[in-house]
C-alpha cells in the first residue's frame, strides 16, 4: 500500500477510573523518527508504543501524546486513627486538668470530633498501572490503523498527482524528440554553411580533420540516449508506483536521475524551442520531487 508520510489520527478512552485521549501526528522525514509525550508514572508504557509503531511503521517524523485525567468516581472517606487517637489523648488530658482545678467540662459528641481536621480523610483508589497499560496499548494498536488509513489515503492522492505529472514528463519527452528532428536539419545546413566559409579561406584543409570534427559535433549534440532514459526513468516510476510497500526513497533517487537527463538535454539543444521544451522539464521534475517528499 503507497503511504504518505503526513497524517493524523486521536482516540479517547477510559477505565480504571481514568479518563485518556490520544493523538498522533505525521510529517515527512527521512528515516523513522517517533517522538512520545506519556505519563512517566505508566511503567513501560513508552517502550511497547514505541515498538508497536515500529512494526508498522517506516519512516516519517511521527509525533504521539497520551493526556490522562481522573474521574470524579466518588472517592470513599475514612477515619485516621493516628489523628483520631491523639485528639481522644488531648481530650482525656483537657478533662483531667479541669477535674484537677474543680472545673466541669462537657464531653464532646462524636461529630464534634469528626470535625476536628485531620480526622477524616478521602482516599483514592490507586489505578491498576498493569491493566491500564494493557488498555492504553491496545487503545493505540487501533490508533496506528487509523492514523495508516490516513496516510493511505493522502498516498492515493499522492500517487494520482504523480501519474499526471509522469504524464506530462512524457509528453515533454516525445516533444523534445520532435524538435530535436526537426533542428537536424537546421543544424546540417548551419554546419554546411560554416564549413563552405572555412574551406573557401584555407588553403591545404585537412578533409579527414575536419570530418572527426564533424563527428565530434555531431555526437555531442545528439540527445537520443537522454530521451531514452527518460522514457526508462517514466517506466520505473510507474513500476514503483504499483509496489507494495515504502517507495519514497527509491523515487527520491530516480528524480535526481531525471533531473540529470534534463539537465544534459539543456546543454545539448542547441536551439531555443529544445532548449524550452528542456526548461519545462526541469520545471516539471522539481515539482514532482516536491511531491515525492511525502511518499514513504
Amino acid at each position: 500500500m503507497r503511504q504518505s508520510m503526513t497524517g493524523f489520527a486521536s482516540a479517547d478512552g477510559a477505565g480504571e477510573g481514568l479518563s485518556w485521549s490520544l493523538d498522533m501526528r505525521g510529517v515527512n522525514g527521512k528515516g523513522l523518527d517517533l517522538r512520545f509525550r506519556v505519563p512517566d508514572w505508566i511503567s513501560g508504557l513508552e517502550a511497547s508504543l514505541r515498538s508497536a509503531a515500529q512494526a508498522r511503521l517506516a519512516r516519517g517524523s511521527i509525533s504521539v501524546s497520551l493526556k490522562v485525567i481522573a474521574e470524579d468516581t466518588g472517592a470513599r472517606m475514612t477515619i485516621n486513627e493516628t489523628a483520631l487517637s491523639d485528639v481522644l489523648a488531648a481530650v482525656a488530658r483537657i478533662e483531667a486538668a479541669a477535674q484537677a482545678e474543680g472545673v466541669s467540662l462537657t464531653t464532646p459528641s462524636a461529630a464534634e470530633l469528626l470535625s476536628v481536621r485531620g480526622i477524616m480523610e478521602e482516599v483514592q483508589s490507586a489505578p491498576d498501572v498493569e491493566a491500564l497499560r494493557a488498555r492504553l496499548v491496545h487503545d493505540f494498536d487501533a490508533l496506528l490503523t487509523t492514523f495508516i488509513s490516513a496516510r493511505a489515503s493522502e498516498g492515493q492522492a499522492l500517487g494520482e498527482v504523480i501519474e499526471r505529472q509522469l504524464d506530462a514528463i512524457e509528453a515533454l519527452v516525445a516533444e523534445a524528440e520532435t524538435r530535436a528532428d526537426a533542428r537536424r536539419e537546421e543544424q546540417a545546413s548551419r554546419l554546411r554553411t560554416q564549413l563552405s566559409r572555412v574551406i573557401q579561406n584555407t588553403d591545404g584543409v585537412d578533409e579527414a580533420r575536419i570530418a572527426q570534427e564533424l563527428a565530434l559535433i555531431a555526437v555531442k549534440s545528439d540527445i537520443t540516449e537522454e530521451i531514452d532514459r527518460l522514457r526508462a526513468h517514466v517506466a520505473s516510476a510507474r513500476a514503483m508506483l504499483a509496489e507494495t510497500g515504502p517507495i519514497g526513497r527509491k523515487l527520491d533517487f530516480l528524480c535526481q536521475e531525471f533531473n540529470r537527463e534534463a539537465n544534459t538535454l539543456c546543454s545539448k539543444a542547441g536551439s531555443a524551442p529544445l532548449t524550452e521544451v528542456g526548461l519545462e522539464l526541469k520545471t516539471l521534475i522539481d515539482q514532482m520531487r516536491e511531491q515525492v517528499q511525502n511518499v514513504e
